[in-house]
């Protein structure tokens, strides 16, 4: 059984940085495919950024340039840096695995996930 525990939400201003970590438990040996994903009352949960086994990324068009997703080389903790924060970035943001080699950013890929983390950008 895998764990996912996310951390590193807050509130910032608009153009502000955050940085969000999910520490990875439960199965060390099995390498997985992780995401972020975020959602707010108002919206369907969407998918941000991806990172694959062999590290390829995919973002999401509305996040391109601002945020950053990576891991450290043992894969046990994902990050999302996200830069130029802004108020549409508010919501719960969450992080999720999947034991494929590749994963995206569609939700049902991911068996895997967190409780989430919440990020509040004020104007």
């Amino acid at each position: 059984q895998v764990q996912l525990v996310e951390s590193g939400g807050g509130s910032v201003q608009s153009g502000g940085s955050l940085r969000l970590s999910c520490e990875t438990s439960g199965n060390r040996y099995t390498k997985h495919c992780m995401g972020w994903f975020r959602q707010t009352p108002e919206k369907e949960r969407e998918g941000v950024a991806s990172i694959d086994v062999d590290g390829s990324t995919t973002y999401a068009e509305s996040v391109k340039g601002r945020f950053t997703i990576s891991q450290e080389p043992d894969g046990n903790t994902l990050y999302l840096q996200m830069d130029d924060l802004q108020p549409d970035d508010t919501a719960m943001y969450f992080c999720a695995g999947a034991r494929f080699l590749r994963c995206g950013l569609s939700d049902g890929q991911y068996p895997y996930w967190g409780q989430g983390t919440q990020v509040t950008v004020s104007s």
